[in-house]
């Protein structure tokens, strides 16, 4: 059975505005931006050739991808830039108590 709950994935001190933080949420790989005070989250893996996102670079809600410049939107996972043609995942976040919370899948015994 695959459950959706929210996981602690990072404080909200450890990433400044305009930065991407990779953690481990759940068994997925994410990448959390702060956005102008605003946290938000996606898969780290480029759709394209599964570059890690957050070694990229981050401008204006753009993630450029390291390997081969492939650009999405960070609010909504939309790739918006060749080669990348298929969209991120994005997951809903939430911040309580200084903390960045994660919805992701998780798998429970049955």
């Amino acid at each position: 059975m695959t459950l959706l709950q929210f996981h602690a994935a990072a404080r909200t001190a450890d990433i400044a505005p305009g930065a991407v933080l990779h953690v481990q949420v759940a068994g997925n790989e994410v990448a959390v931006f702060n956005i102008g005070g605003e946290f938000f989250a996606t898969s780290d893996r480029c759709t394209h050739m599964r570059g890690r996102l957050s070694d990229g670079y981050v401008q204006a809600g753009v993630i450029e991808c390291p390997l081969h410049f492939g650009k999405f939107d960070i609010r909504t996972g939309r790739a918006l830039s060749p080669p990348c043609k298929i969209d991120l995942a994005v997951f809903p976040v939430r911040v309580e108590g200084g903390s960045v919370l994660v919805q992701c899948c998780t798998l429970s015994g049955t």
